[in-house]
C-alpha cells in the first residue's frame, strides 16, 4: 500500500478519505487514565500522623495506603507536619 503524497493544501477529512481508499487503517490514540479522587478520612489522617511520628518512609506509607506519594506529602504540608524518615 502507498502512502498519497498530497500537493498543496487539504482538509484532514479528504486526506483520511483519500488514506481509506486505499485500505488503510486507523489507530485511535491512547486514552488518559483518570485518577480517581478519595476523600481524606479521619481514620486516614490519624494514620498518616502516626506514620510520621515512627518516621515510615513515605513510599511504604503510599503503598499502604493507595495513595500517591504527592498526594501524602501535600497532606502533610497542609497538616502541618513531616513526612519520611528523612526530614
Amino acid at each position: 500500500m502507498t502512502v498519497p503524497f498530497f500537493y498543496g493544501r487539504r482538509s484532514e477529512k479528504t486526506m483520511l478519505q483519500a488514506l481509506l481508499s486505499e485500505g488503510a487503517f486507523i489507530v485511535k490514540k491512547a486514552t488518559k487514565i483518570r485518577v480517581k479522587r478519595r476523600e481524606w478520612t479521619k481514620e486516614d489522617i490519624k494514620d498518616l500522623k502516626v506514620h510520621s511520628k515512627v518516621r515510615t518512609p513515605v513510599i511504604k506509607i503510599a503503598k499502604m495506603t493507595k495513595r500517591s506519594v504527592g498526594a501524602l506529602r501535600q497532606k502533610a504540608l497542609n497538616l502541618g507536619i513531616g513526612l519520611g524518615h528523612q526530614r
